[in-house]
């Protein structure tokens, strides 16, 4: 009975992972840029961060929430850099591109890890998530044991992880059919970033 906990952590995570964010973008693009070895380094470091994201909101989800409702400057200052970001990239020259893609490309878990980590709206998701879970009688706190908790946290990695691979696997598909891709990516990205950004500020605004 307590291996429910590990489909409920993948489920859980899945969830969480599908709608496109910062993670999911970079292993898109890690993948249609370069290839997917290097994507799925990206996809274990993101991992890892949901880990830490979802642990968090269970040891303080209401302080998380009230936070967030306290201080909007933090979601505003998210929205602000999803923006800039996106723009970057949509108006980046490929000459600029060239002369940068060493840098960006060094190391590519500590930009899986910060991607995660960096991310409020996950960390405002997994809050959510918990409430939900315990609403339906599937209680989780860090007071349950160690087997429970062991085997919900794997399942949140192997909910993120093999989400970021599927994302990857059907980059590798649209690369292998579309050829000379790589010309459009930063625009698709930038595009991608900024509808994020409009969302989530739709989100403040009817709040």
């Amino acid at each position: 009975m307590v291996v429910v906990y590990l489909l409920i952590g993948i489920l859980a995570a899945t969830l969480g992972a599908l709608p496109l964010g910062a993670s999911n973008i970079a292993v898109i693009n890690t993948t249609l840029k370069e290839n997917a070895k290097k994507a799925f380094k990206i996809a274990i470091s993101a991992g890892i961060a949901e880990v830490i994201l979802s642990y968090y909101a269970l040891h303080c989800n209401t302080v998380i929430i009230n936070f967030f409702n306290k201080n909007l400057w933090v979601q505003i200052t998210v929205v602000t850099l999803l923006l800039l970001a996106g723009s970057l990239l949509f108006f980046k020259k490929q000459s600029e591109e060239k002369t940068r893609k060493r840098k960006i490309t060094q190391s590519k878990y500590a930009t899986g890890f910060f991607l995660g980590i960096l991310n409020p709206p996950v960390l405002i998701y997994w809050v959510i998530a918990f409430g939900i879970l315990n609403n339906n009688n599937i209680m989780l706190s860090l007071k349950s044991s160690f087997s429970v908790l062991f085997l919900f946290f794997s399942g949140v990695y192997l909910g993120k992880l093999l989400t970021l691979y599927f994302y990857s696997r059907f980059s590798t598909f649209i690369k292998n059919k579309v050829k000379n891709i790589t010309s459009v990516i930063n625009k698709i990205t930038g595009v991608l970033l900024v509808v994020i950004a409009f969302v989530q500020a739709v989100k403040l605004y009817l709040v």
